[in-house]
């Protein structure tokens, strides 16, 4: 997984400053998020490892796809990927794009983990608490994980807290065993 964020990289960072400088970045993210989600299809991802097709096969299929939404810069770089094989990237390339779109608009996600379902009020809280920790708009990603107990773990960014039932239990077994 690290490999393919590692080489995802660059292009990700080439496509977002060529969306920033031409003020595409909503266009850009609407275009990379439909080639990944196109490619997490079972029927379209045979399609385009299919190596019977050829590159401009592979990227009239993608673009077609896309539709209006597959402008000359979408084109070429679809181009650029299925000349180097590389058209795998398509989903870590999207998200390492999201992530660079964020902090240009001083937006963080927070990834919440949760023993229960959060309700719309818990949530509004969390949000609210955390745009008051770090300064910026948060955008929250729930997820509901059963082995927490209670409580949750959020993750921003490379920071996590840790307040559920199950991270003060083992908490507790260290400090009793020291």
């Amino acid at each position: 997984m690290a490999e393919l964020i590692t080489v995802a990289r660059p292009y990700a960072e080439a496509v977002f400053r060529l969306a920033k400088d031409e003020g595409r970045l909503a266009q850009w993210s609407e275009a990379l998020a439909w080639l990944a989600a196109s490619l997490a299809e079972p029927a379209v991802s045979a399609a385009v490892a299919n190596p019977e097709r050829t590159e401009a096969e592979v990227v009239t299929l993608l673009g077609g796809i896309l539709g209006d939404k597959a402008g000359h810069e979408v084109r070429n770089l679809l181009e650029a990927l299925a000349e180097n094989h590389r058209l795998a990237l398509l989903p870590a390339i999207a998200e390492q794009f999201e992530q660079l779109k964020q902090v240009e608009e001083g937006v963080l996600t927070a990834d919440i983990a949760s023993a229960y379902p959060l309700t719309e009020a818990q949530s509004a809280e969390l949000a609210a608490t955390l745009k008051a920790k770090y300064g910026k708009e948060i955008v929250l990603k729930a997820s509901v994980d059963p082995s927490l107990i209670g409580g949750v773990r959020i993750l921003v960014g490379d920071e996590v807290i840790d307040a559920s039932v199950r991270g003060k239990l083992h908490t507790m077994a260290i400090s009793l065993k020291s």
